[in-house]
């Protein structure tokens, strides 16, 4: 594989920027091997959150945090995502490790938090070049893909403590009334059949069983390949 084919970050957008004096003291500060400057760069994909790449001498990092102007907490919660990996870490290897959380505004101005950064490929809507994704190399790459969904879905949720991160119970409910609830205030014509939907979906609510840990959004494009 190609360094071409491995995701690369860019210059910073305007408007992304980042205090990059207050963000090397705080790196130095908590981190060994930190050397200035900083190399900040950042990744053009992905809409969620702002990801950044940061080399300094011995480290290859990636940092997350919420867009600017970001106020939806729930879905920009990087305390929660940083607990999440730093819970998977003894269980689920195919993971970036994590290395620090910030939760001081007054660094970068939002909370943030600090990975080690994972190379590899990504497969977005138009195959990479050189690589060959003939039906046997994607039938053994979607093999893989849900035998590793299937692993993280088997971790124990009290021993690892990512049962204290969620509310099992209702989950299903909560599922399908909020997505119709966001349906509705996002409605702009009259779809009959998107209503149907709605109705059938909670007649049709399976009864629920155990509780297992899940990645709500499991797809190519949010998988790193080695």
């Amino acid at each position: 594989m190609s360094n071409s084919n491995i995701d690369q970050p860019i210059d910073l957008r305007d408007g992304d920027q980042l205090n990059i004096e207050k963000l090397t003291n705080f790196l130095k500060t908590n981190m060994n091997g930190i050397a200035e400057p900083l190399e900040i760069r950042q990744f053009p994909g992905g809409f969620s959150n702002l990801t950044y790449a940061i080399q300094s001498g011995e480290h290859d990092l990636v940092m997350r945090r919420p867009p600017y102007g970001a106020n939806i907490k729930s879905a920009h919660d990087m305390l929660r995502e940083y607990r999440v990996l730093s819970l998977l870490e003894p269980y689920y290897e195919k993971i970036p490790q994590p290395v620090l959380y910030c939760e001081d505004e007054e660094v970068i101005g939002a909370p943030f938090y600090v990975m080690e950064r994972v190379k590899g490929l990504i497969l977005r809507n138009k195959p990479p070049k050189g690589v060959d994704l003939s039906p046997a190399v994607m039938q053994a790459l979607s093999k893989a893909a849900i035998a590793n969904l299937a692993k993280l879905h088997q971790i124990d949720l009290v021993e690892s403590g990512l049962g204290e991160l969620g509310k099992p119970e209702g989950y299903i409910q909560r599922q399908v009334t909020g997505w119709i609830k966001r349906y509705k205030k996002a409605q702009t014509d009259d779809i009959p059949a998107m209503d149907q939907l709605g109705t059938w979906l909670e007649a049709q609510q399976p009864k629920e069983d155990r509780a297992a840990f899940i990645h709500n959004d499991y797809k190519y494009d949010n998988l790193v390949l080695n």
